[in-house]
Parts: structure tokens; C-alpha cells; sequence
């Protein structure tokens, strides 16, 4: 008889011609943050067809979803699957999150086949994540509650290297407005002058920034600033994106921001407004877990390696779920390095091509693969908890 790994490799490969329509149905029709209505039915249709009760909408997010493997027999141990599904304005899956959702959906099946047919008892579930690009629809779910009580949570994510174990940043999206009173540039002081306290703020930004940990980056842009140069702008916004090594970081940022932007309306006489979006939190790769991956993907001709502690990396709400429960968002090379840029058209296209589709399948096995090691290892359990006590929770917040 063959192993249970076997079993899952053979499912896996049984399931390719479906995975991969799925995989190019949603790379071929690329749809925003909270618009991603077609990948999410398709999931929907493709689970349901193997037995999965899918509940959609889920956690009060219309393209968030959760699937319930059909042979599920509690036992406390739940394994949660990640899927994303949306794509960037303007170059669609140029981040390769097609790639994400149909392995998700891959390991899913083949696990709850394997369960079925050699009586392992435990509970799978996938997660439908919508925005992960724009707003998180991670971090919703990790407040609410969603994965409370899981043994863990598994992704991949495609790119240009085969790495485990890589952290992330914290970060949060900030707006910035001012608002004046316009006035003639003949006579600039009957009005208030909105910009000049927008520019004030990014002047203030420069000086204080050399305050912050030096992991601490912050990149904003100006959204509005007038509407013609013979009129003092009554109106002023800026945009910006702050990364931190902490959650906590960047809630002392803000107040810096805050205090800032306070005191560029106090420059000019302007009111002001600062918006802080969700925070997507630093990411936790729990090694253990991890490792189990690494020892799945070495038959299936893949050598994971470990990433370069001192690189820059960026930021995901999967931080927000590593922050509740153990888990780990590994990455699968779709290109080598220098053939493509993430967020550019060399990377969407690399998201479709056989190197691409060769990433679900790898993907789908190692995943289904590293989840049943979870469902069957006890001491492996354990070691992932204790890595998550030991490392993760003096960090929670």
C-alpha cells in the first residue's frame, strides 16, 4: 500500500487539470481587494465539488470564505489553509496570488482524500482572504477570533527563491488632510493655505525620522495639492505607508505623525485629519513548522533554503495571523532571481507560465504534506507550540 504522502502526491497529481484552470481562470481575470467575486465562486464550486461546506460570505467580508473539510472528526487538532485571490490596480497578478489560491485549494482536497481514506481523525479548513494587498482581510478574521483554538496555519506565496523561515514588517497605511480656506494668489493672506502645512508635515517627517529603529521606513506621496497655481489650495492630502520591526512601533509612530501633522496646522491656522488604516502586524514564521515543510518539498525536488536575515523584506497580514495561532507563509520560486520584479508584468506573466503552474502542484503536495505531519506527529505538535509560547506571545498585544 502507499504511504499516506504518496497518497497525497497522487491526488494531487489526479487534481492538476482543475488546479491549474483555476489557477489561469483567476490570473485571466484579475480583480481587486474586496471585487474578488469570481476567484472566490470559483474556489467555492471547485471545493464543493469534493465534499467541502463552504460558507460565503464569511466574517461580515462578501469574498471571504470558509471551507470545512467534509471528513472532518474533531479531535483538537485544525489545520487552517490560507488562500488570497486579489490582485494589484493596473498589472493584475504581478503578485502571483492565483498561485496561492489554487495550491490552497489543491492541498485541501488532497489532505481531506488522504483522511478519508486512512481514517485520520482532525480538522481541515480553508480560509478564503480577500485584499490582502490593500487592506488585510487577514486582519479582521485574527481579531475576530477566526483562528482561535487551530493547531496552525499554512500558506506559500510564489517568488524568485525557495525559502522558509522569513519574517516580515509591520506595517500601516496613514492619510493626511488639511483643510483651509482658498483665496485668490493675489492676496494669499485672506486664505489658509493647506498645502504649505501638507509640505510642513513631510519637512517634519524628514527631521524626526532619524528618532525611529532603523528597521522604521516611511514613503508617502502627495494625493492632492490644489487645483490651479493662481489659487491658495483650501484643500491638501498625502498618503503614506509606514513599516516598523514591531506592531507596536508603529503605533508610536503614529502618535509622532500625529503630533506632527498638530503642528503643521498650527503653522498656517489649517484643520487637520490623520487616518491610520489596519495594522498589518510583523510576521512570525514559526520554524518547526517550517522545517516540516522543508523535509516535505526535499522529494518532491525542491531544496528550501533560508533567507538572508539582513535583506529588506515587506509586509502581509499573514503577521496578524502568526500573532494568534503558528504558522508559516513560505515562498516557492517561479523564476530566478533578476528575471522578474514582483508588482511588475514580468512577475504576472512568470504567475501563468509552467514554471508558475509547476509551483500550484509543488505547492498543493507540500502543503497537504506538512498539514498531515501536524495532524500525526505529536511531538512535532508540540515543538511548534513551544517555539510559539517561547517566541510569540511576550510579543502579543
Amino acid at each position: 500500500m502507499p504511504s499516506m504522502k504518496d497518497h497525497i502526491a497522487a491526488t494531487v497529481e489526479n487534481l492538476r487539470e482543475e488546479l491549474l484552470t483555476l489557477s489561469h481562470d483567476i490570473h485571466a481575470t484579475p480583480e481587486l481587494g474586496w471585487q474578488e467575486h469570481r476567484a472566490a465562486r470559483w474556489q467555492k464550486e471547485l471545493l464543493e465539488k469534493y465534499g467541502f461546506a463552504v460558507e460565503i460570505p464569511f466574517c461580515g467580508m462578501e469574498t471571504a470564505f470558509r471551507a470545512a473539510a467534509p471528513y472532518n472528526s474533531p479531535n483538537g487538532v485544525r489545520i487552517a489553509l490560507l488562500s488570497e485571490y486579489d490582485a494589484l490596480d493596473g498589472v493584475g497578478h504581478a503578485c502571483g496570488h492565483n498561485i496561492i489560491a489554487a495550491g490552497a485549494v489543491g492541498a485541501a482536497i488532497a489532505l481531506s482524500e488522504t483522511m478519508k481514506c486512512r481514517g485520520i481523525p482532525g480538522e481541515v479548513f480553508v480560509f478564503g482572504t480577500p485584499a490582502e494587498e490593500t487592506a488585510g482581510g487577514k486582519i479582521p478574521m485574527a481579531d475576530s477570533g477566526v483562528f482561535d483554538g487551530f493547531t496552525c496555519a499554512l500558506m506559500i506565496h510564489p517568488a524568485t527563491q525557495n525559502l522558509i523561515a522569513r519574517h516580515g514588517l509591520a506595517a500601516q497605511q496613514v492619510e493626511a488632510e488639511f483643510f483651509g480656506r482658498a483665496a485668490h494668489s493675489s492676496s494669499p493672506s485672506d486664505g489658509i493655505n493647506a498645502l504649505t502645512s501638507l509640505r510642513a508635515l513631510f519637512h517634519g517627517i524628514d527631521s524626526l525620522s532619524q528618532t525611529w529603529t532603523n528597521e522604521s521606513k516611511i514613503n508617502g506621496i502627495i494625493t492632492a495639492g490644489g487645483t490651479a497655481s493662481n489659487v491658495i489650495p483650501e484643500y491638501a492630502r498625502a498618503s503614506f505607508l509606514v513599516r516598523a520591526g514591531k506592531k507596536k512601533t508603529l503605533l508610536k509612530i503614529f502618535d509622532d505623525l500625529d503630533r506632527m501633522a498638530r503642528s503643521a496646522a498650527l503653522l498656517t491656522g489649517a484643520e487637520y485629519k490623520l487616518t491610520g488604516a489596519a495594522i498589518y502586524a510583523e510576521r512570525y514564521p514559526n520554524l518547526a513548522l517550517g522545517e516540516a515543510f522543508k523535509a516535505n518539498m526535499e522529494p518532491l525536488g525542491v531544496t528550501m533554503n533560508y533567507p538572508d536575515y539582513t535583506a529588506q523584506v515587506g509586509s502581509s497580514d499573514i503577521g496578524n495571523v502568526s500573532l494568534v495561532v503558528p504558522a508559516i507563509h513560505e515562498y516557492l520560486a517561479i523564476a530566478e532571481p533578476g528575471e522578474v520584479v514582483a508588482h511588475h508584468e514580468s512577475f504576472r506573466r512568470a504567475a501563468a507560465s509552467p514554471r508558475g503552474d509547476e509551483a500550484v502542484i509543488l505547492a498543493a503536495k507540500g502543503l497537504a504534506m506538512t498539514a498531515l505531519d501536524v495532524l500525526t506527529d505529536g511531538d512535532l505538535r508540540a515543538r511548534i507550540d513551544r517555539e510559539f509560547n517561547e517566541k510569540v506571545r511576550p510579543n502579543q498585544c
